[in-house]
C-alpha cells in the first residue's frame, strides 16, 4: 500500500460524557483504486496498560476479579470479569502507569516490569492501545491489601492463584478477558511458570 489512502476526513462529537466519541466522514481509497465514502464511530478513551504477576517461587499469579457493565450487558449474568491488573495511562508512560496500578489494585510495589506487547485492543471502534507486562513478585513486595481506588469507586477482589489452576480457567472459559488470555498464553508459551 503506497500513498494515503483516506482524504477528507471530517469529524463530528457525538459525546464527551468520559472520553470522546465521535463519527467520522472519510473517503478511502479501496485497493482497486476507487474512492469510496465511509462513516465510523471512534470511541478515543486513551492508552493503557496491563500486567500478569507471576511467582516462580509459589507458581502462582495475581488476577483481579470486578463488574463490569458493558459485559453484563452483552451475556455476563453477574457481570464480574476476572482479569489481569491494568489501568489508563493517562499523563504517564506504559511502565510507570502499570507499577502506579500494580500497587494501586492489588497492593504490590514491584521495582521493575518487562514489557513485551503493544497492541490495539479493538481497532474497528476504539484508538487504544494496549501496553502489555509481566513482573515477578514475591510475598515482601506487599504494601498494602490493594482494591483500588475508593476515589474512582473502584471495587476489586484480588485474586492470588496457582498458575495450573489460572490456565485451567482459561481452558474452561471463566477467564474471558482478551488481556489476560494473552498475558496467560504468553506465561505459557516462554514457560514463566509450571502448569
Amino acid at each position: 500500500m503506497n500513498g494515503i489512502k483516506v482524504k477528507n476526513l471530517k469529524t463530528q462529537l457525538l459525546s464527551k460524557q468520559y472520553y470522546t466519541l465521535n463519527m467520522l466522514t472519510f473517503d478511502y481509497m479501496m485497493s482497486n483504486g476507487e474512492w469510496v465514502t465511509q462513516i465510523r464511530e471512534c470511541y478515543d478513551r486513551g492508552d493503557g496498560a496491563g500486567i500478569l504477576l507471576y511467582n516462580t517461587k509459589k507458581q502462582t499469579v495475581i488476577l483481579t476479579r470486578q463488574f463490569r457493565m458493558p459485559t453484563y450487558m452483552n451475556d455476563n449474568a453477574s457481570g464480574m470479569l476476572i482479569e489481569i491488573c491494568a489501568g489508563m495511562l493517562g499523563k504517564d508512560n506504559p511502565e510507570t502507569c502499570i507499577i502506579r496500578e500494580t500497587e494501586e489494585e492489588v497492593g504490590y510495589r514491584l521495582k521493575s516490569v518487562k514489557k513485551i506487547y503493544e497492541a490495539y485492543s479493538s481497532p474497528g471502534v476504539m484508538t487504544e492501545k494496549m501496553h502489555f507486562f509481566i513482573g515477578e513478585y514475591t510475598d515482601n513486595m506487599k504494601v498494602n491489601a490493594g482494591g483500588g481506588l475508593e476515589s474512582e469507586h473502584e471495587d476489586i477482589e484480588v485474586l492470588e492463584i496457582p498458575f495450573k489452576e489460572a490456565i485451567e480457567m482459561l481452558n474452561t472459559g471463566e477467564i474471558e478477558d482478551t488481556r489476560t488470555i494473552v498475558l496467560l498464553q504468553y506465561a505459557q508459551i516462554h514457560k514463566l511458570l509450571e502448569y
